[in-house]
């Protein structure tokens, strides 16, 4: 990974005021449990740009600090060599880098810091759904009012049952359940709109896999009836021969993750008319086994063409 000592300055990091000292126990130097207003203050703190990352400057700046801080004697995060940040980022991000992608997400660094246990719970790290289609189901669930969002009080609803689920209710606070939707609100909220939409949620609870990402579906190889019937029933979730309501949006939402980073419901209605256009759509809101073959080729045929050919 490459490194540029001379960019990590422009960040101005201040030199006398290691961020992450506040938050070690001044004898034993070991980090303290973060609340969650804490772990949002270092969250913010470094990603300066507000991309949901910690990556390149910001990433060094914060190594360079995460370990400085637990130093005894109050040095400088420059002390930190630019050969020793080498090192350190080589094995600091195959220990948390989970997804290997060079950058640190929210989630990654929630395993990282420790943390209030409850609110930890909420990121549900050991339970990613199945597929999208338990998430839109989750999302009918939660989005009460149907107004295409998941406002503040609808999160609250949410975690309030998360943390229900796993017993921990009675720990919590009205006071306390009230500061962890904020949090999460601020942590989820991209566009800072002050509510979720489906690309922000999404984020929040985690699909295993989006199927469709696979190296079959960009046209690498020939797509066969086999990965045709696996798609189809990942989605027939009912198993009644069809893909409808849930499934169709749990469908459609991976679809479109495909093409658009950030969606909301808006987004999703109108894909779902373009695509279903497409395939001399009925009414009856179901997609066929021969409609659902129609868009995977497509989709293939697609990829395809957009990718270069490799020699």
């Amino acid at each position: 990974m490459s490194f540029d000592s001379t960019s990590s300055k422009k960040l101005n990091f201040d030199k006398a005021n290691n961020f992450m000292r506040q938050f070690r126990d001044p004898d034993s130097r070991e980090l303290k449990k973060l609340s969650a207003n804490q772990f949002m203050e270092v969250w913010s703190h470094y990603d300066r740009d507000g991309n949901g990352y910690i990556e390149g400057t910001e990433l060094d700046g914060f190594l360079k600090e995460f370990v400085s801080s637990a130093n005894f004697i109050d040095v400088s995060p420059d002390a930190v060599s630019d050969s020793m940040l080498v090192e350190l980022k080589a094995c600091f991000m195959e220990a948390y880098d989970d997804n290997q992608d060079g950058k640190i997400d929210i989630r990654e660094l929630a395993q990282l810091l420790p943390m209030e246990e409850n609110f930890l719970l909420l990121f549900r790290f050991d339970n990613p759904l199945e597929s999208s289609v338990e998430f839109m189901k989750i999302w009918r669930e939660y989005d009460t009012d149907g107004s295409g969002y998941i406002e503040a009080d609808e999160l609250k609803n949410f975690l309030r049952d998360l943390l229900k689920e796993a017993k921990k209710i009675n720990d919590v606070s009205e006071d306390k359940l009230i500061e962890y939707t904020d949090t999460m609100l601020q942590v989820f909220d991209s566009n800072k709109d002050g509510r979720l939409q489906l690309s922000e949620m999404a984020k929040l609870l985690p699909v295993k896999e989006n199927f469709l990402c696979r190296q079959v579906f960009k046209g690498a190889t020939k797509l066969t009836k086999d990965d045709i019937e696996r798609v189809f029933s990942l989605y027939d979730r009912d198993n009644n021969g069809s893909i409808e309501n849930e499934e169709l949006r749990g469908f459609l939402k991976d679809l479109l993750e495909l093409v658009k980073k950030d969606y909301d419901a808006q987004d999703l209605l109108e894909f779902e008319e373009t695509i279903l256009q497409g395939v001399e759509y009925s009414s009856d809101g179901k997609i066929s086994r021969k409609q659902l073959t129609m868009i995977l080729l497509a989709l293939a045929k697609h990829n395809q063409e957009e990718e270069p050919s490799t020699p």
